[in-house]
């Protein structure tokens, strides 16, 4: 029996010896197939939480810059409001009503019947139109107290102005300051998404690249003091240049606006100013109307708008950086030469010395000796200055533009002047009765000193309103995010970094982002002219996440942090 098994099993050894072959090599096969199957579920889950987390960021990012711009939209209200004291011209035309009352009350007690028989519309026309101007409007705390100051200083008299010119005045005040600041708005949106959006991808990428350079092996505790580390204040990290970066806003709220102020003064009058405040406009005019003034500012063709300059409203020459630097409280030494804010010099976007200032190395000595000494600080202002005159950011601008004067014309003007509500369809009923009414709606007038009492009172709303409506209004426009996104993921400037394992990785990131810029372009060109957004957003995203992985090598864990 014994030996019968031994002969069977010396016949079959070379079966045996192949089955368990092949049982170990499936073994082996099917634990290698799980491990990577394991791996690849591993990577993919890191990935989600990575795109999870870099759009976490984004968002958080995008309410930031909203937060930022109504707390900086108070500084330049008030700046606006002081310029052009509209409340001031009411009260001196409501002064100037008391004054021919009491004079025809005399005139009146004498002749009655004169009174009577003579036509009131005149009197009563300003009666409501003064009235309009002072209901639901005040007098600017500075401005009541200039005013006062004003006429207890001043013991001569001095020349007063006949009603029609105060008229005219109030009218071209009115217009100009809810149009100033209607731009500084789009404007202060513009700047601060793309400062935020610069500062949270560098910080972004500097928590990447720590984490990246991080070694899980190393078991020793370390108590030495990294913060001054030249990688992590080369992307971003150092805490004195971002703040001295985002200060560089004060230009646009201090010296800025007046510029714009001055370009849309010029425009309003001579679009508004041939019209007499009793005069009717339908609402279909009156946007017409405002659209010729944003043709003067921006530019009567496509051409001109997209080639219109805006940098110097936002950002100052190269010669005035350390100004603004000591004037926000950035530097403590003070400028060689530091103009006042009386006589300070405003740029002109149209001249040749302002455009070298801002795009060329200056050619006077004094501007040689104000640049800025950082070099992280040089290089964010130059990315924002090519930012702002790039042809997306033209077209962002127009897009916020294009928003704010809508809702002031289609939303406010056509409630609180024309008293046309607003259309709300709900059935097919209801649009068909909209679109019979709207013919009606086009025709319907009102005095321009009932729109002019309006646009009066929404230069408070615009500047000071809680909720600010109008910032509610252009957070609406998703362009804006898209273009955040494309500011938010392209562009990578990376200094020279060395990882532990002595791969220099600056190369392979600079060739990265050539790609990263041609593909961000095509894609943004392509959808933005479609009007569409979630191409952009989708394909940056893409772009995102291909880069950071080649920068971290194959650690995409690190990532998730």
């Amino acid at each position: 029996m014994i030996s019968a098994t031994r002969r069977w099993l010396r016949r079959n050894r070379s079966t045996f010896a192949i089955s368990f072959g092949v049982l170990g090599v499936g073994y082996i096969a099917g634990q290698y197939v799980l491990s990577k199957i394991s791996e690849a579920r591993e990577r993919m889950t890191s990935d989600r939480i990575a795109r999870e987390n870099l759009r976490r960021r984004f968002q958080q990012n995008q309410e930031d810059c909203t937060f930022t711009v109504l707390a900086l939209l108070p500084t330049a209200a008030e700046n606006i409001l002081d310029a052009l004291p509209v409340e001031n011209i009411t009260h001196e035309l409501q002064q100037q009503k008391a004054e021919r009352l009491g004079r025809s009350v005399g005139a009146s007690e004498l002749a009655p019947s004169e009174r009577s028989s003579g036509t009131p519309s005149v009197t009563e026309d300003d009666g409501r139109s003064l009235s309009s101007f002072q209901t639901e409007s005040f007098l600017h705390t500075s401005q009541l107290a200039g005013s006062t100051s004003a006429d207890g200083e001043n013991s001569s008299p001095k020349p007063r102005k006949t009603k029609a010119q105060l008229w005219t005045e109030l009218k071209i005040s009115s217009i100009t300051r809810s149009f100033t600041l209607l731009y500084t708005l789009a404007l202060l949106t513009l700047l601060t998404r793309i400062q935020l959006n610069l500062l949270g991808r560098r910080n972004y990428l500097s928590s990447v690249v720590s984490l990246a350079s991080y070694q899980p092996n190393d078991s020793t505790i370390s108590l030495e003091n990294h913060d001054d580390d030249k990688a992590e204040q080369t992307y971003g990290n150092d805490f004195d240049t971002n703040r001295r970066f985002l200060t560089f806003s004060w230009w646009l709220l201090h010296r800025g606006w007046r510029d714009i102020m001055e370009k849309v003064e010029v425009a309003v009058k001579e679009v508004f100013g041939p019209l007499n405040p009793r005069e009717d406009v339908s609402l279909e005019r009156l946007s017409s109307l405002i659209v010729e003034v944003r043709k003067k500012v921006e530019g009567t063709t496509e051409e001109e708008r997209r080639t219109q300059k805006w940098l110097p409203y936002l950002l100052p020459p190269l010669d005035q950086e350390d100004y603004v630097l000591h004037e926000s409280g950035m530097s403590s030494t003070p400028p060689s030469s530091s103009p006042s804010s009386s006589d300070f010099p405003l740029p002109d976007p149209t001249s040749s010395t302002t455009v070298a200032s801002h795009g060329q190395a200056p050619t006077t000595s004094t501007s040689a000796t104000a640049l800025p000494t950082s070099p992280l600080l040089r290089r964010l202002l130059d990315e924002t200055s090519d930012l702002i005159e790039s042809p997306p950011a033209t077209h962002i601008l127009t897009l916020l533009l294009d928003t704010l004067f809508s809702h002031l014309t289609d939303h406010v003007l056509r409630v609180q002047a024309f008293k046309i509500p607003l259309p709300t369809p709900s059935s097919p009923s209801e649009r068909i009765t909209e679109i019979l009414d709207v013919s009606d709606a086009a025709a319907s007038k009102a005095k321009l000193a009932t729109i002019l009492a309006v646009i009066s009172r929404q230069a408070h709303a615009i500047g000071n309103g809680v909720p600010n409506e109008y910032v509610q209004a252009m957070e609406g426009v998703k362009q804006v995010e898209a273009f955040a996104a494309v500011v938010y993921s392209s562009h990578f400037e990376v200094e020279e970094t060395v990882r532990d394992d002595g791969v220099r990785i600056e190369e392979e990131i600079r060739k990265e982002d050539e790609r990263v810029a041609e593909e961000v372009a095509k894609v943004e060109n392509e959808t933005l002219a479609r009007g569409t957004v979630s191409g952009v957003v989708g394909a940056t995203w893409g772009i995102w996440d291909s880069v950071w992985g080649r920068v971290v090598g194959g650690g995409e864990a690190a990532i998730t942090g």
